[in-house]
């Protein structure tokens, strides 16, 4: 619990960096004290680098960050959602690899494009379980098919199976 709460307290982290902090040692440093302030768990920013967040993971760790940090996921579901999500999470960079995958589909194809992104995703989280973090946080904006069918290819029936034990 935060300190001097009831309840379980989180914070933002961005693994790729704060649009308003470029300077990532500061950011760090902020976020430290956040969490010296009584966070219970961070919660990243969404990403779709893995390389990305588990390098800000290591460098919380060395920063004396040891709260669970839960890795932040959306799956791309079409190309206004792709534009959408590079306005909303800004400085969130879109690795080349799945915007040329997304380039093979057709123009308007969202299904496509749905399935590139639920694939990407299922990816994303089978690597992060592998490598036992701490959790996984989906970012659904109110349409959770594409959660359901990330779960389904991981063969999760229950969100406690995308936390290490």
């Amino acid at each position: 619990m935060g300190k001097g709460s009831t309840s379980p307290s989180a914070w933002r982290g961005f693994p790729e960096g704060h649009p308003d902090t470029p300077d990532s040692l500061r950011a760090m440093e902020h976020l430290k004290s956040k969490i010296d302030e009584g966070a219970d768990w961070i919660c990243s920013q969404l990403f779709f680098d893995n390389h990305a967040f588990l390098d800000w993971l290591a460098r919380c760790r060395l920063a004396g960050i040891e709260i669970p940090v839960l890795a932040g996921i959306m799956p791309v579901t079409s190309t206004a959602g792709l534009r959408r999500m590079s306005t909303l999470a800004a400085g969130t960079v879109f690795p080349a690899p799945l915007l040329r995958a997304i380039d093979r589909a057709d123009d308007g194809d969202n299904e496509a494009i749905g399935d590139i992104g639920v694939h990407w995703a299922t990816e994303q989280c089978r690597d992060l379980l592998d490598r036992n973090v701490d959790g996984i946080h989906f970012y659904t904006l109110n349409k959770s098919t594409s959660t359901l069918r990330i779960h389904r290819a991981l063969g999760v029936k229950s969100s406690r199976r995308l936390r290490s034990s």
